[in-house]
């Protein structure tokens, strides 16, 4: 069974989570079709028609296809003696323009061509510095008010396809930063290819999207709302962490009670961070994590943990604690209890 070929970018990522983390790219390849259009007009023909002699012309601005300088040269009576009272019409490049493909067509009162021109697809030099086009484009005598001239002024729309079949090599910009987590499928890839925030936390950065972290957290919402560069900074936050939760704002993926349990460092570094952007149900899941931790150790340092963060939770299962025959009076003998009062609870009285 055959299957598409990755994108560039996202083979880029792929090979980056797999710990390739300075990466560098290019490709070798045809350019594709490129096609533009330019729109000339022309006010006061009548005018121009009696100023302008046979043989000079009037000239576009220089507008761009495929890297290509072009402009449109307008002959108002004729490119030579042959053809006066003609209007002739070329197309010119400043560079080689390689195969390319030209239509010319005045425009009607309502935008729609009246009188249109194209030729096959032929090679376009750079020497060709008289230009490519018709000598006798239209005859002058022929030129009809609302129909190739509206108020007296000619609109030319010119349409150039440049084919180039030569092979040009270019560098491919590889991810500004891995992703922080796998999104599986193709969707994944694409949104990790299009990420518009970057977040540094230490020495790690973080693709996001704008979107997803002002749905997500409310702080992030204030935060990002007068930022144009889309640059955060987070400090005094453990890069771990914040990945953990820049996975759940994505899929709203909680950790592991369990893990967290065993690991109370961890619980309590989360904890703080989820506070600080407003993710109440990852906060929930570390106070449920951190209350079978409660003991003579810690009481003092929980309780303080949940007076900072409106823990309700946990300050309950500390107060539970101390609350059981004999807790109170040990843990006030104590220097957790010493520093607790001094930084928390100096409006309680425990005589």
């Amino acid at each position: 069974m055959s299957s598409s070929m990755k994108p560039m970018s996202a083979l880029l990522s792929t090979l980056r989570r797999a710990g390739r983390q300075h990466l560098t790219a290019s490709t070798v390849g045809a350019r594709p079709r490129v096609i533009g259009s330019h729109v000339l007009r022309i006010h006061g023909y009548t005018h121009v028609k009696q100023t302008v002699p046979n043989g000079e012309a009037v000239e576009s601005a220089t507008f761009h296809v495929g890297g290509r300088a072009c402009r449109i040269k307008c002959y108002p009576n004729g490119s030579g003696k042959k053809h006066y009272g003609y209007t002739s019409l070329f197309l010119t490049s400043l560079h080689d323009a390689g195969t390319v493909g030209l239509q010319l067509s005045l425009l009607d009162r309502d935008g729609r061509p009246s009188l249109t021109r194209a030729t096959e697809q032929r090679r376009f030099w750079i020497g060709d510095s008289a230009g490519w086009g018709w000598k006798d484009f239209v005859k002058n005598d022929d030129l009809v008010e609302g129909e190739h001239l509206v108020d007296d002024c000619l609109t030319v729309l010119c349409d150039v396809t440049i084919h180039d079949p030569s092979l040009h090599a270019e560098e491919v910009a590889a991810p500004a930063a891995a992703e922080p987590f796998d999104l599986r499928g193709e969707l994944g890839e694409t949104m990790w290819n299009e990420t518009d925030v970057t977040i540094h936390v230490g020495d790690e950065t973080f693709p996001a999207h704008r979107s997803v972290l002002e749905a997500a957290s409310p702080v992030f919402k204030a935060d990002l709302e007068n930022n144009a560069t889309g640059k955060v900074r987070v400090d005094d936050m453990d890069a771990q962490v914040f990945k953990t939760l820049l996975q759940f704002m994505y899929t709203g993926s909680l950790p592991d009670k369990n893990q967290l349990e065993a690991d109370a460092a961890t619980a309590e570094r989360l904890l703080v961070a989820a506070d600080r952007y407003a993710l109440e149900k990852i906060k929930a899941v570390c106070e449920e994590a951190l209350c079978p931790r409660v003991d003579m150790g810690s009481v003092g340092a929980m309780l303080a943990l949940a007076e900072r963060h409106g823990c309700a939770v946990l300050k309950k299962a500390c107060m539970e604690f101390l609350s059981i025959p004999g807790n109170l009076l040990s843990f006030m003998t104590t220097k957790g209890f010493e520093e607790l009062k001094r930084t928390h609870l100096r409006c309680w009285s425990f005589s």
